[in-house]
């Protein structure tokens, strides 16, 4: 069963209070009675210490009758003292009772040392001591102090006390239960809002400023948790409309085409001509599905590298072999310095490689030449790709490797057959880079464009089974 935090809370509240109170109570209970006790003894003991010094001067003076005068004055008198002084025979001397009658209900309890005696309906506090009396018979004397009272106090104090607590822990419950309500507004407030997002809401936050101290991690990882879903739905959002943009270009291409064809009989040729040409569209449109089923792959973890080891100068050069033809053509030179060795999947990084090799190619003027630059920095491979060119401006260099993204809007689509005339290039290699515990990011200063490949150093060649 689960209980509510307002009744946790007002359970430990109504727990707390009680608990001090017993406290309290039973040690203010503790306190009084010891100082009665102290109390009652110390007025035994000085009745018992003037009555021995009594007895002790009567004894050097022979007689014990002498001495009755002064312990009728110290004894007597005491409504709640009972006195007895008794030879060794049982014979009693001296007695003085301040309450008429208690002779017999007393006489069993003379002979015992117990401190506190029930009798008489009474409960009595005893002392009981032999005195040499120099030369004569010893004697023994009893003092016992009626208690009743304080006893009767006691009870009544546990009384109040336990009811006072029931009282106390009823009140305590209402108490907590208010405190607890009022004190879990604010989080019942804050819930509400989580309440009415939605995902026509996502931009709205929840401001900090009237919160308590308490709520403020939680709600500002509510806000954190809304910025990242409100990022994610808008490029979902996007990635559709991208994704319906560029497959109705191919569509709306194939449809005209065949229906120009149909208008009229055509020759064998003609005929011919446009499957080549539908043909052309339909492996744009299947490199596109490819290429957004393996981005897909890799947003959920999906992509795992064949790991093994590959010199990275020897990678490039034989992606920049294939883009030779074209370089010549355009007399633009490929240069390729330094020496790396890491654990990678050789065809995810060549086409990486390949991707952001077609891009610079496509930006860079005649005459001119990319650089590809190889290097370790801690545990990662830099592969970093210069080509000169105009500059990308600063807001598009955040966005380059986003899905369907292209900084410039007057690209050709379908120059190259590249993936990345579709703007899913630059996507696919970073995704590349991060399978491989690395990243991927560009920079555009002074007319050189250049563009940084990481990858992890800490790869290890997978052990065969």
């Amino acid at each position: 069963m689960q209980v509510s935090l307002t009744k946790r809370l007002s359970i430990m509240f109504m727990l707390a209070v009680v608990g001090v109170l017993a406290v309290a109570g039973l040690s203010f209970r503790q306190l009084t009675l010891h100082h009665f006790e102290e109390v009652d003894r110390q007025i035994l003991e000085e009745k018992m210490t003037a009555a021995e010094q009594i007895l002790r001067t009567a004894g050097q003076g022979g007689s014990f009758n002498a001495a009755f005068p002064e312990l009728k004055a110290l004894l007597g008198g005491h409504q709640d003292l009972y006195v007895v002084i008794e030879d060794l025979s049982g014979q009693i001397l001296f007695s003085e009772a301040g309450l008429n009658g208690l002779h017999d209900h007393l006489k069993p309890f003379r002979h015992q040392s117990a401190e506190e005696l029930k009798a008489a309906g009474k409960v009595w506090r005893a002392s009981k001591k032999r005195v040499d009396m120099n030369g004569q018979e010893p004697v023994t004397i009893l003092l016992m102090l009626d208690i009743t009272a304080h006893k009767a106090f006691f009870s009544t104090l546990a009384n109040w006390l336990w009811t006072g607590l029931f009282i106390f822990a009823f009140v305590g419950a209402l108490l907590g239960w208010l405190l607890a309500r009022a004190g879990l507004r604010p989080l019942k407030e804050v819930t509400n809002v989580f309440s009415s997002i939605s995902e026509k809401s996502l931009e709205d936050r929840i401001s900090t400023q009237n919160i308590p101290v308490e709520l403020r991690d939680m709600t500002a990882a509510f806000n954190g948790m809304l910025a990242r879903l409100e990022s994610a739905f808008v490029k979902l959002s996007h990635f559709s409309a991208d994704i319906a943009h560029e497959l109705r270009t191919p569509l709306t291409n194939l449809i005209t085409h065949t229906e120009v064809v149909l208008t009229r009989a055509r020759t064998a040729d003609d005929y011919k001509e446009n499957l080549y040409a539908n043909l052309e569209d339909l492996r744009r449109m299947s490199r596109m599905i490819d290429d957004m089923l393996f981005l897909a792959k890799a947003s959920n973890g999906l992509v795992i590298p064949q790991q093994r080891l590959i010199a990275l100068e020897q990678l490039c050069a034989s992606v920049l072999e294939y883009y030779q033809f074209e370089a010549e053509e355009r007399d633009i030179r490929f240069i390729v310095t330094g020496k790396v060795n890491a654990y990678i999947d050789e065809q995810m990084i060549r086409r990486a490689i390949s991707n952001v090799i077609s891009n610079a190619l496509r930006y860079t003027s005649d005459n001119e030449q990319i650089v590809v630059s190889l290097s370790k920095l801690g545990q990662f491979a830099r592969i970093e790709i210069a080509n000169p060119g105009e500059a990308i401006a600063p807001e598009h260099l955040e966005r380059l490797f986003d899905r369907f993204y292209q900084a410039d809007p007057s690209r050709t689509k379908g120059s190259s057959g590249s993936a990345g005339s579709a703007g899913l290039g630059l996507a696919i290699t970073l995704s590349i880079a991060n399978a491989h515990g690395g990243t991927a990011w560009c920079s555009s200063v002074q007319g050189v464009t250049r563009f940084f490949l990481e990858l992890s150093l800490d790869n290890v060649e997978p052990k065969e089974n």
